[in-house]
This record gives structure tokens, sequence and C-alpha cells, in this order.
């Protein structure tokens, strides 16, 4: 018996798993199957540095996977959120989404775990590009979507991210130039190889070591210009010249004292002042478009 054009579209069945992240730590899979028998299957990315008005990421506490597990979550999707879905139109994401933070009923998504709710969100997503028999990002973004997002590629970490002595947790490279997103990934990463030898050379072997992200963590190197000079200088010997700009991530809630009210930059505190001058000390001096996370998280009159 074939099935109605419109009734392929349909969820047949919403089910979640816990597996190991990148980093060896549990996270939320999700598979969402339509009755056309199209799979979306999504899993949960999850930040090591998070700020407090983040969504909240469910985790199960107790001695399992040191308290990381995500079997709560995983519950969730299977006993609340599958039945309360099935039947839907995977092509109605606002209603799929919408309906996914009545489930929650909490500002924060706290209840079902935003672990939950994202990648059921995502796998639905998926599943109707799939069914579509389109590119998921030309589902999303429309048939006339015709450029896709620049990639911030992370070469060298600091911060909560590595056992390195800078401050600011990551220093990266954007290739502007690039005329694919293919190619900025292949520039980018000849960019990364290229960044190792001449860390090494200058900052000891070690500097080979990586952070969790994936970002090289060179041992003694205190100065953000330091990292920017050395992501420069290996732009402009692979010839790649005005094809890169530069971004940071400085993550500045983590160098924050609350007692003091001030910051600490390369040993130093600092007044909020003194940071932002630095800021545009650095934009003068070096490509850098972007600069996230630059004060802490309810620093807004900065």
């Amino acid at each position: 018996m074939s099935l109605d054009k419109s009734e392929r579209f349909k969820i047949k069945e919403v089910r979640a798993r816990e597996i190991l992240d990148c980093r060896g730590e549990p996270t939320v899979e999700v598979d969402v199957l339509t009755f056309g028998g199209s799979l979306g299957r999504a899993s949960v990315p999850s930040g090591r540095s998070t700020g407090r008005y983040e969504a909240f990421e469910l985790r199960d506490g107790g001695r399992r996977y040191m308290g990381k597990g995500v079997l709560r979550a995983v519950q969730n999707v299977n006993e609340i959120i599958a039945p309360a879905l099935k039947g839907k139109d995977v092509r109605n994401q606002r209603e799929i989404d919408e309906l996914l933070i009545e489930l929650d009923g909490t500002e924060n998504k706290s209840k079902l775990g935003a672990n939950a709710i994202v990648g059921v969100s995502l796998a639905v997503a998926k599943a109707a590009a799939e069914e579509l028999g389109i590119p998921l990002y030309r589902y999303i973004g429309g048939t006339n979507a015709c450029i896709l997002p620049v990639p911030f590629m992370n070469l060298i970490n600091g911060g909560k991210l590595a056992a390195t002595e800078l401050d600011f947790q990551e220093h990266m490279v954007v290739p502007v130039g690039a005329k694919s997103f293919s190619e900025a990934i292949r520039m980018s990463t000849e960019v990364y190889y290229e960044l190792g030898k001449v860390l090494a050379e200058k900052w000891g072997r070690h500097s080979l070591n990586v952070a969790d992200e994936g970002g090289y963590t060179p041992p003694g190197m205190k100065d953000p210009r330091d990292a920017l000079e050395a992501e420069l200088k290996v732009v402009e010997e692979l010839g790649y010249g005005d094809k890169f700009v530069l971004g940071l991530d400085v993550a500045a809630s983590h160098l924050y004292n609350e007692k003091t009210k001030k910051y600490t930059l390369m040993g130093k505190e600092v007044s909020r002042e003194s940071l932002m001058d630095f800021y545009e000390e650095l934009v003068s001096a070096y490509p850098v478009k972007s600069i996230e996370d630059p004060l802490e998280q309810e620093d807004f009159e900065g």
C-alpha cells in the first residue's frame, strides 16, 4: 500500500540514546524516522566553557561517568517527547520547536534538558531534508540559498580550554577569501599544519600538544599578540595574504574577579577600560575582525 505524499513526512518514531562525544563525554543522539522511511540523526554538541544564562544541559549526576551521564535526557526524549511528536509533519519545524518548548515549560529548558530538545530539533530538520531529497543547507536556506557561513578555525587555545598561560580562550583564523566552503576548510587546515611547525620551532615541541578543542597549546606563551603574530606569519608564508582575517574568543567571564570588579590580563588585574583599550590596540595592529565574549556576562555597562 502506497503512502499519500503528505503521510511520508509524518513522524513514525523518535528514539534517543547515550553516546560519547569527541571528548569522550556522554551526549545525546536522536533518531527521527518518518513514515516515508527517511532517517534524521543528530548528536548534541557540548561546550566546555558556558555562561550562567545558557540553556540547561541535563546531566544525571551520581558516580556513573563522573556525574556526566545523560540517561535522564534520553529518557525524556523517549518517554515524553516521542509520543508528543508522533504523526507530526517534519516540515513544520517551527511548530515542532514550539511544542518542545511548551513540553519543557521552563525558561532555561531545565525540565527536559536543552540537550534533549536540541537533539530532537536537529534530527527533525535532517529528516525533513532527507525526505525531500535535498541537502540540509538547502532545506534550511531555501531554494535561493547561495552563501554558506565562513568557518572560524580555532588554532591556539588558552583560558579554561587549555593548560597554558594564555588568558584568551580561542585564537582563530577566518578564511574570508575562500571561494567555497571546501576551499575554506582546505586553506585553514594547511594553516593549522604549518602553524604547528612554527610554534614548535619557537616555543618548543610541547606546543604540538592540543587542548580538548584541538588548538595548539604553546608553553610559555602569555601574550595573545604572540598567538596572532604566529598565525599571521603562517598565513603570509603560505601566500594567502588578505584571504584570512583573525578572530578571538576571550570568554572574559573566566577572567573576571567578582570581588575586585577587575579582569586578569597577562598576570595583572586590569579595569574594564584598560581591557577594552587592549582590544582596540589589537584591532588596530592586526586584522582582528571578531571578538567574542569580550566582557563578563553581566558587565552590561561595558
